[in-house]
């Protein structure tokens, strides 16, 4: 199980255009690595839109901001184009990024059992250091709650 402090484990996936994002390559840059379950439903709607809204802040303090679920690269740009999403999603489709940030497990929604991503987020400094782990996330104001915890609210 990750915790803060230790080293962000590196990945490399496509984007919603199918470039290759490396962790290793954004060395220098913070990053914000937010994990949701599922493209266009409405939590991780709103929690996209609250980073959307955000992200002139965001660019302005020089955070990258990475979303992660297990959509395709197709799936990814509908949700991109349908809210006008300004950074990047990516595709793990083969889950190792989820199961290396420890997200994927069994949920159980109206008392069915399944395997599904976690809403997590994982707060990444330029040495790619965790520096913060939201466990819980409030899907509207996570943007901000992320702001405050690098400084920068």
């Amino acid at each position: 199980m990750l915790k803060e402090g230790d080293k962000a484990p590196d990945f490399n996936a496509k984007d919603q255009n199918g470039n290759d994002v490396k962790l290793a390559e954004l060395k220098g840059q913070r990053v914000v690595l937010y994990f949701y379950p599922k493209d266009d439903t409405p939590g991780c709607t709103k929690e996209a839109c609250s980073f959307r809204d955000a992200d002139d802040v965001y660019k302005s303090k020089g955070i990258r901001v990475l979303g992660v679920s297990t959509d395709n690269e197709k799936s990814h740009q509908k949700f991109i184009s349908k809210f006008q999403l300004p950074f990047d999603l990516l595709a793990d489709t083969d889950k190792q990024i989820v199961e290396a940030y420890g997200v994927w497990g069994e949920k159980s929604m109206y008392g069915k059992k399944y395997m599904g991503t976690f809403r997590k987020t994982f707060l990444i400094d330029g040495d790619g250091k965790i520096v913060k782990i939201f466990e819980k996330v409030d899907v509207s104001a996570h943007a901000d709650e992320v702001l405050a915890a690098f400084g920068e609210k």
